[in-house]
């Protein structure tokens, strides 16, 4: 079976460079809505993690874009370093937040069979589980913005289809370490993406930068830190 290739959208917001906003697991591109960076945009309309590299190159390839910037948050943590390991020479930098290595088998089954008892409230549970406590404000934001809708439209067949991505996905660090411009952000309160994780990883590269961002959660880019160190970095 062939994978349908992703589908974006280039937004031309008068900057020089481009950066491709890769949302994670139960959320579009408008999670990244409140997000001010100095480059053009381009966002996902239809997110395939197994169509994501064509449907890039794809994108790429129609607006003449030779090299772009690799923001993955999350799922789109794996998307990103999977393109720019088979792209490098497309690629200027990589941003990475909230990852893992990989989720392992058993709870990735055990999502599973929570949104089959009940869809809406394991979403809700887990859209809550990816603010800290200190992120009133931030959680404020999505409630407003998000959550109603993302409870009633995420659809079962992309969320499993994310579970099935997430259930192949691997971050090698040896591998990892051959991207040679990588930041990884990181909120030392993320519940989903346990902080230990990114700091067994970190120990393993020594060129690549590390910002661990105190009492974020697992949205890091949604922080009201984020914007600084991201500029400091």
């Amino acid at each position: 079976m062939i994978s349908q290739a992703s589908q974006f959208k280039l937004m031309d917001r008068g900057f020089k460079r481009n950066i491709v906003l890769i949302p994670g697991w139960a959320t579009d591109r408008r999670i990244f809505g409140s997000l001010e960076l100095d480059y053009n945009y381009i966002l996902p309309e239809k997110l395939n993690p197994f169509g994501f590299n064509a449907g890039l190159s794809l994108v790429l390839n129609k607006n003449s874009i030779n090299r772009v910037s690799l923001f993955g948050w999350s799922l789109g943590g794996f998307l990103a370093v999977d393109f720019a390991l088979k792209n490098p020479d497309r690629i200027d930098e990589v941003i990475l937040l909230g990852i893992r290595k990989r989720f392992d088998s058993k709870t990735l089954e055990n999502v599973r069979r929570k949104l089959k008892e009940s869809k809406k409230a394991y979403l809700y549970k887990f859209y809550l589980e990816c603010f800290s406590g200190a992120e009133k404000k931030e959680l404020s934001w999505f409630r407003r913005h998000l959550l109603r809708d993302y409870l009633g439209k995420m659809s079962m067949e992309d969320l499993i289809s994310g579970l099935d991505y997430f259930s192949k996905a691997y971050i090698d660090i040896k591998t990892l370490a051959s991207i040679k411009k990588l930041r990884v952000f990181h909120g030392s309160a993320d519940r989903i993406a346990p902080v230990k994780e990114i700091e067994e990883i970190k120990s393993s590269l020594t060129n690549q930068k590390f910002i661990i961002m105190p009492d974020a959660g697992h949205m890091p880019f949604l922080n009201h830190n984020f914007l600084e160190r991201f500029k400091d970095g």
